[in-house]
Formats: C-alpha cells, sequence, structure tokens
C-alpha cells in the first residue's frame, strides 16, 4: 500500500483502528508494513487514538477497548473519529429533511455533523437533547441576524431539559416529559452501536430511555451511523431494527452487511457513493 504514504493524519488514524478493530489487535510492525509509513509515525498515531480512548496501547502495538458495552467516551474523543464519514452521512441525510416539517436530531458527533448541513434547509422547527446541535443553531442566528434580529427561515429550535451525559446530550425524566408531548415529522438519530441481534443500543441506560421516546415520537426514524458502528452492541437496547426506516451510512460499510441491511430496512443510502441502495 505504497499510495498510503501520502495520507493524511485522519485518514491514516482511522485505517489503524479499522485494523485494530478487525483483528482484535495489530503490532506497530504489521501497521509500518500495511500503510508504508515509519515505526514512529504508527507510533504516534497510537499515541492519539488511545489519549481518544478509541484503542488500548499494549506492548509492541494495540488492542481495542475493553469496556465495549459499557464505556462511553466523551464528545471531543467521538468527534476525532472518522472525520471524513461523518461529513459525507451528514451532507446526505441533509436532503432527507424537507423545508418547513418538524424534525428531531438526537445527541451525537454525526448529529452535530448533521445540523451544519441543515442550516440551510428553510423554516425546520428541531427539537434536540444536545447541547452542541442546539448551539450549531443559535450561533448561525446569532451570525446571520438582521435588523429584526432573525435571519429568513431560520430554524426554529427547542432544546430538552435534562441532566448532560459525557457525550453532551441531555437525559433523564424532564428530556423524555419533553419528548414525549411532541411529534416529529422524521427523527435523526445517533447511535453507539446497531446490530441485527441487539438493534440499535448504547451504553448510557439513561440515553437508551430518551431515544426510546425520540423513536416513539416520531413518524420516520432515520438512523445515522458510520460502518464502524455496525456490529457494535452497547449495554442498553433502545429499538430494534423494524423500528428504522432509513440508514445512512459510508462507504467503508462491508458488502456483507449492506445485504443484511438490505435485507431488514426500508432504505440503505451509502453516502458517497452514486446511487443510495433501498427497496
Amino acid at each position: 500500500m505504497s499510495d498510503n504514504q501520502n495520507l493524511l493524519a485522519e485518514q491514516r488514524r482511522a485505517l489503524i483502528l479499522e485494523e485494530v478493530r478487525r483483528r482484535g489487535g495489530a503490532r506497530v510492525n504489521e501497521l509500518t508494513r500495511k500503510l508504508s509509513v515509519s515505526d514512529m509515525t504508527v507510533r504516534r498515531d497510537l499515541d492519539a487514538l488511545a489519549r481518544q480512548g478509541a484503542l488500548e496501547k499494549v506492548h509492541g502495538g494495540a488492542v481495542p477497548v475493553a469496556e465495549a458495552s459499557t464505556h462511553e467516551p466523551g464528545f471531543e474523543a467521538k468527534s476525532s473519529l472518522e472525520l471524513s464519514a461523518k461529513e459525507d452521512i451528514a451532507r446526505a441525510a441533509a436532503t432527507m429533511a424537507q423545508p418547513g416539517t418538524a424534525i428531531a436530531l438526537s445527541g451525537g458527533t454525526t448529529t452535530f455533523a448533521l445540523a451544519q448541513h441543515l442550516l440551510d434547509v428553510p423554516n425546520l422547527t428541531v427539537v434536540t437533547n444536545s447541547v452542541r446541535v442546539a448551539d450549531v443553531f443559535h450561533s448561525a442566528q446569532r451570525a446571520g441576524a438582521g435588523a429584526t434580529g432573525s435571519r429568513p427561515g431560520a430554524a426554529t429550535v427547542v432544546l430538552t431539559g435534562g441532566v448532560r451525559t459525557p457525550s453532551d446530550s441531555l437525559v433523564g425524566s424532564v428530556a423524555d416529559a419533553a419528548i414525549r408531548s411532541l411529534h416529529f415529522d422524521a427523527l435523526f438519530l445517533g447511535v453507539h452501536g446497531i446490530s441485527v441481534e441487539a438493534g440499535l443500543s448504547t451504553p448510557n441506560l439513561a440515553e437508551a430511555e430518551t431515544n426510546r421516546h425520540f423513536v416513539g415520537s416520531a413518524r420516520r426514524v432515520i438512523v445515522v451511523a458510520d460502518h464502524t458502528k455496525w456490529g457494535t452492541v452497547g449495554l442498553s437496547s433502545f429499538a430494534s431494527l423494524d423500528q428504522v426506516d432509513a440508514l445512512v451510512t459510508d462507504s467503508g460499510m462491508p458488502p456483507e452487511a449492506r445485504e443484511e441491511i438490505r435485507d431488514r430496512l426500508p432504505e440503505l443510502v451509502v453516502a458517497g457513493e452514486q446511487e443510495p441502495d433501498g427497496s
């Protein structure tokens, strides 16, 4: 893989993380051969990924993090992973939001990326339990405000109350009550994990309950998740795949996984590819 020599650090680290997860571990010398870079470069990449909580360094290499079902990385740790994939997903998912509708955005780094692409969709009503997502819209409104103090066509944003999680989502009884009282044309839902057996899952029990209410209040459920989420199972499941109307993912999703998804979901959109997969 000599053309990996000029990969950006973000792309190289994504390849390293994928290799560690796929094989259950990788040695430095194997990664240097695979990526055609120096030992020092690989070790720096492993240090960066370990600081983000994405993997665990061991003597001579790295292994996946041990606490897969209960570990909840913070927003900053997750935001630096799969950046290109999240951007592709966000761009594709934004085309599924219709002007003038009421939509919900759950917490997460992919929905945060999506929020930035929704700024140009006019007259949305956006309900979110994500402090980060709400800030995207509020900042845009302040930056684009004219003499009237509001930007024409800007989204109306409702931020639920609740208790803040490590990923900057608001959960708990206050958030749940707010969501239960509302009805959404579409829900754009970020997830910790998605699988055939466990459906949609998260390591945070309170977030699982809040997400159940989101799913129950939406006419259409659209999951936005990069390929690394497939096969990941968190501590608590909050929805089955038959409650999902569409999955928007990236081109890294393996062919066999795509077939499983097509068999179970009405629509699969693979961002960054020419044609969406769907029925």
